[in-house]
């Protein structure tokens, strides 16, 4: 995908599943990366990179998010595809404010 500019929109794709219960979660691990592959296919979106998480919301901090952020802030992609927990859909943002 291409903005205004017709620079590529470079994303990262996270998924993440909590450790906590396996049926309080909607979706799979493989079934958000699926999805998120899709609709990155479809919108014409480069993946800079795949990452997964898999922890407790139980333990405070989530390190491998915690590291994207540092990459996306690093200007290695400007966002973030993930699955919203809370929709039926996979969400992307465009808006990701850089700490300069």
């Amino acid at each position: 995908m291409t903005n205004e500019n017709n620079q590529t929109k470079k994303f990262f794709i996270y998924a993440r599943k909590s450790t906590d219960s396996e049926d309080r979660q909607i979706r799979s691990i493989a079934d958000q990366l699926a999805e998120l592959r899709e609709l990155a296919k479809k919108e014409n979106i480069d993946v800079v990179d795949t990452l997964v998480e898999k922890q407790t919301a139980k333990k405070p901090g989530r390190p491998v998010f915690a590291e994207m952020l540092k990459r996306i802030e690093a200007g290695e992609a400007m966002g973030i595809l993930a699955w919203h927990p809370f929709m039926s859909t996979p969400t992307f943002n465009f808006s990701v404010n850089r700490v300069v």
